[in-house]
């Protein structure tokens, strides 16, 4: 008795050709939702903590010239002026202050947001705090020039949620991703050969008939 040897199947390409459609949207969402949640697992959660200073008019000034001061201030405070001073008040490094210490400004109230974001709430707390601390100090030392007074609004509170991204988050957002790029990898595979390329064929046209058939129709 003979044996037969047993053939290892192998993938090629004309069998990964012979696959329908709809696995490789399958696959992509499969792999980018794997790669999503992965990274959102692995990735430590971040939280912001926020305070605000509010510009205010002395005698000599107006609520215009508090406003376009306030606007001012959102701009200094990133810098390395008002950032050296806080890094005291924060036991932070300058570096980390500038990689995590964001503001923002309103077009229709002197107020200045001082955000900071850390995988430490209270961290953040610190940070955010001892920025606006820092630059409520700079704004009182140029108020006889400026006529525009910082005064705290409200202190930075500790976090009770992460500001960065959940799991299943980033997983949706990775599988929405590897689907878009499996329906194109769909769009721009190579057609085969033989498809899409040969001419429609001619439609047929009857041949003339037999003579013999035409005296017998006469």
């Amino acid at each position: 008795m003979t044996d037969t040897p047993t053939r290892q199947r192998r993938w090629s390409p004309a069998r990964l050709r012979g696959l329908p459609l709809w696995s490789v949207l399958a696959a992509g969402t499969l792999v980018g939702g794997l790669l999503g949640g992965s990274y959102g697992l692995l990735t430590p959660a971040t939280y912001t903590a926020t305070s605000y200073v509010i510009a205010v008019p002395t005698g000599k000034s107006t609520p215009d010239a508090a406003l376009g001061f306030a606007q001012a201030y959102g701009r200094v405070a990133t810098q390395l002026a008002v950032l050296g001073d806080a890094q005291v008040y924060a036991g932070v490094p300058v570096r980390t202050l500038q990689r995590s210490v964001r503001t923002a400004t309103s077009p229709d109230a002197p107020m200045v947001a001082v955000s900071a974001t850390s995988s430490r709430p209270g961290l953040a707390v610190d940070m955010a705090n001892a920025v606006t601390r820092s630059l409520t100090r700079h704004a009182d030392d140029s108020s006889d020039n400026t006529n525009v007074r910082l005064v705290p609004f409200s202190r930075a509170v500790e976090p009770n949620e992460p500001t960065s991204a959940s799991p299943a988050v980033t997983g949706l957002v990775g599988a929405s991703a590897g689907g878009l790029l499996g329906g194109l990898a769909l769009l721009a595979r190579p057609r085969r050969n033989g498809q899409d390329d040969e001419p429609a064929p001619a439609p047929s046209v009857p041949g003339p008939a037999a003579a013999a058939d035409v005296r017998g129709q006469r």
